[in-house]
């Protein structure tokens, strides 16, 4: 028996619109979000989209890797300087957080 094929045997190319998914781009699935009376544009970013930077979460205060997976937020008519890189954890968890960060005595105060 022969190995399971994934892809069509004609060579035909999927069209366009079977590449999209819905809310979708080539940089990831975007969406709004409704967070403290205000409405958010969320985008999640693939670990492979998110190498050669860092960030530091405003959720846990805690550095983004590079190359780690997690998604962009910022208020819906905003400028571009509003983004903020977040763990998928820490924007699900927003309104469980309490309003002040909890730093170590040794953490560095970005």
């Amino acid at each position: 028996m022969s190995p399971r094929r994934n892809r069509p045997k004609g060579g035909e190319k999927p069209t366009e619109s079977e590449n999209r998914t819905e809310g979708g781009d080539r940089f990831g699935l975007q969406g709004t979000e409704s967070w403290q009376g205000e409405e958010w544009s969320v985008r999640h970013v693939a670990g492979a989209s998110a190498a050669g930077k860092r960030y530091r979460c405003p959720g846990c205060d805690q550095e983004i890797p590079s190359g780690a997976p997690h998604l962009v937020a910022w208020p819906e008519y905003a400028g571009v300087d509003e983004r903020r890189h977040w763990h998928k954890a820490c924007w699900n968890a927003k309104d469980r957080r309490t309003t002040r960060v909890q730093r170590s005595r040794n953490a560095p105060r970005y």
